[in-house]
């Protein structure tokens, strides 16, 4: 018979490998995969500016809620037609974001690893590590602004893409423990 467990186990396997084969391609093209990405965050701004204004014009609630969503909504639409004229500021933008907060996380973390005697060594590591990366994204921000993005959503892409492959195999699934023996059977 037709097991739809074995089903869906096989469309997880095909959508795993298209995230995997995806996100390779995104890493050999970084820069092609940033500007992309950029471009795709421009219209989502600007989409949601203008619905943001239109919102605030067709629900007059109060004064405060008009003008809020109206102001909101003009700086959401500039601030997109801004990122999608010049796409590669917006990527500069985001960049210095993600170095800025590489630095913060790792520096946070490294403070948690020295006051917390648990899980101390994983707390420092990590906190060093992030620390590094945004040291290397700041000291390297003009490579970092034309490949970070597209590196950071390649290996996203092949990371879900193993961790699908995983959990198709182990039959792991939203909402449902993975069988495991309980001691009363």
């Amino acid at each position: 018979m037709d097991d739809p467990s074995t089903r869906h186990r096989g469309w997880e396997i095909a959508l795993a490998v298209v995230l995997v084969v995806g996100g390779a391609f995104l890493l050999s093209n970084a820069v092609a995969a940033t500007l992309l990405s950029i471009v795709l965050i421009g219209w989502t701004i600007l989409a949601a500016g203008v619905l943001l204004i239109v919102r605030g014009v067709l629900r007059r609630e109060s004064s405060a809620v008009f003008w809020s969503a109206l102001l909101g909504g003009a700086v959401l639409a500039v601030l997109g037609i801004v990122v999608l004229r010049n796409p590669v500021v917006g990527a500069a933008t985001f960049t210095l974001l993600a170095g800025a907060m590489f630095l913060v996380v790792g520096a946070v973390r490294i403070v948690l690893a020295v006051q917390l005697k648990e899980h101390r060594i994983v707390l420092g590591l990590v906190g060093v590590v992030s620390l590094v990366m945004g040291l290397v994204v700041l000291l390297n921000f003009a490579v970092a602004t034309l490949t970070l993005l597209g590196i950071l959503l390649g290996i996203q892409m092949i990371g879900e893409g193993v961790v699908l492959l995983v959990a198709g195999r182990r039959g792991l699934r939203p909402g449902r423990a993975a069988a495991t023996p309980t001691a009363g059977s």
